[in-house]
């Protein structure tokens, strides 16, 4: 495969990407500026913000469903229209329906997005690519994540919160071109049928998206109806039913989809990984921020910019982690991603103590550099599952780091409160307890990550090559 056909597919998978990733932050920024505008009650605002990341986690198993039956370049282009289109309705919206309504269609085409460009990365590109296109991915959605907020602050303050919406056009365009033009077409149903396969049944994917669904609504309205209200408990008896039904399901019609993919060590255990990564840096980047801006009194522009080390470091650290997964090994390099984010932690941690900026960088850098270096976990997870495979595989996965992004605040938020009132109830002001709590939450973090060594090493032990398939060596994982 030609470099520039190589390129072509990295641009058109990860600018679409970035795309979703920014309209996931940038979002929150300007919501008071949108509910003056909309007049919205507190229902409606709430709303705006939680639809997206509602239909996102609902359809990401559909979303890769589709990629696999329809194909993977299909899904890309549909999802990127979806979403581009999505977006100019939410720029010309005028009242609350209208922007709640565009805003969910956004999550449609991001759950159809991810899955299909997470597929093709690990089975489109050649195999000595595969390592630099996920760190390619990772860094950009890093950079959507630390520069959302900043870039919302100046659009918002300068341009007004329609023009979020708007920059989203020509990002698709270009998107959707470059997909027509680079991403290689599917191959024939014949040889799909071939593969010896089966095809995820819609059935099971339906009862998969309606737990997943469902259990995310209880994590986004949970915290503020409570867990016992009526509306939540029924949401949640819902998934767990469907959740159920799955696994008779599965039970009943011999080896399925899920466990033909979980049979699969790598891909269960980059799945645990990436469960244990989002779980610790989810919730600290969100405690982070309110460090910075509560305890530091640093602007939201400014709190923004502080997470631009972590984006920097997985950039730098991008172009040396295909050479050295050649070098040591998969499992060597992920295992010691994952030990420098623990670390880092720990150190973001310690530098809290001293109360300034410069003690936080460290730890910071130790982040970023650490969160490239474990992207053989994916890697090795995706291509692991058969090509048949590849969207629900995608799909799982995007939906395992939704789910470990809402888990990971819950989770270190119950620590850092609960530290924090123990330690107010002994007499400490409210700025030192909640460093205390913050501080406690990160070494929860640092812990959750570090169970993802040992882990790595076991889960990316050396594979065995088993046949040769039309792009070149396929490597089969052991149960």
């Amino acid at each position: 495969m030609s470099r520039l056909r190589i390129l072509g597919i990295l641009v058109a998978v990860i600018l679409p990407a970035f795309m979703t990733a920014l309209d996931g932050t940038v979002v929150n920024v300007a919501l008071p500026q949108i509910q003056t505008e909309l007049a919205l009650d507190e229902a409606g605002l709430k709303w705006v913000a939680a639809v997206y990341p509602l239909t996102h986690s609902s359809f990401l198993l559909f979303g890769g469903h589709l990629a696999d039956s329809k194909g993977r370049r299909l899904t890309l282009s549909l999802g990127v229209a979806v979403f581009a289109l999505s977006s100019i309705l939410c720029s010309v919206s005028t009242r609350a329906p209208m922007l709640i309504t565009g805003r969910g269609l956004q999550g449609v085409g991001a759950a159809l997005i991810l899955p299909a460009a997470l597929a093709v990365l690990s089975h489109d590109l050649p195999p000595r690519s595969r390592n630099a296109g996920f760190t390619a991915l990772t860094v950009a959605l890093a950079t959507a994540l630390a520069g959302g907020p900043v870039l919302s602050g100046v659009i918002t303050e300068h341009w007004g919160w329609n023009w979020l919406f708007v920059i989203n056009a020509p990002i698709g365009l270009v998107s959707f071109l470059a997909c027509a033009a680079f991403v290689p077409r599917p191959p024939s149903r014949p040889a799909m049928r071939e593969s010896g396969v089966p095809a995820a049944p819609l059935s099971a994917i339906f009862l998969a998206c309606i737990a997943i669904g469902g259990f995310a609504y209880c994590l986004i309205e949970g915290p503020q109806y409570g867990f016992v209200d009526s509306r939540v408990l029924l949401v949640a008896a819902a998934s767990l039913v469907s959740l159920i039904a799955l696994a008779v399901r599965s039970s009943l019609h011999g080896r399925g989809v899920f466990s033909t993919l979980f049979a699969r060590r790598a891909f269960t255990c980059g799945l645990l990984t990436q469960l244990l990564w989002g779980l610790g840096v989810s919730g600290v980047y969100f405690f982070t921020a309110l460090f910075l801006q509560n305890y530091l009194r640093l602007s939201p522009t400014s709190a923004g910019l502080m997470f631009t080390p972590v984006a920097a470091s997985l950039l730098a650290t991008a172009p040396f982690v295909a050479k050295l997964a050649r070098l040591l090994g998969d499992a060597k390099v992920a295992a010691a991603g994952m030990f420098l984010v623990a670390l880092g932690l720990l150190l973001v941690s310690l530098g809290s103590r001293r109360g300034g900026l410069v003690g936080l960088l460290p730890g910071l850098v130790a982040i970023g550099v650490g969160s490239g270096l474990a992207v053989p976990l994916t890697t090795r997870a995706l291509e692991s599952a058969p090509d048949r495979l590849s969207g629900v595989a995608a799909g799982l996965f995007s939906a395992t780091r939704e789910a470990s992004g809402v888990f990971g605040i819950a989770v270190i938020g119950l620590i850092v409160t609960s530290v924090q009132s123990s330690v107010a109830d002994r007499g400490a002001g409210s700025g030192h307890a909640f460093l205390i709590g913050y501080q406690a939450g990160l070494c929860t973090a640092a812990a959750l990550v570090a169970i993802g060594v040992p882990v790595a090493l076991w889960g990316l032990r050396a594979r065995v090559r088993t046949r040769q398939d039309r792009r070149g060596p396929a490597e089969a994982e052991e149960a």
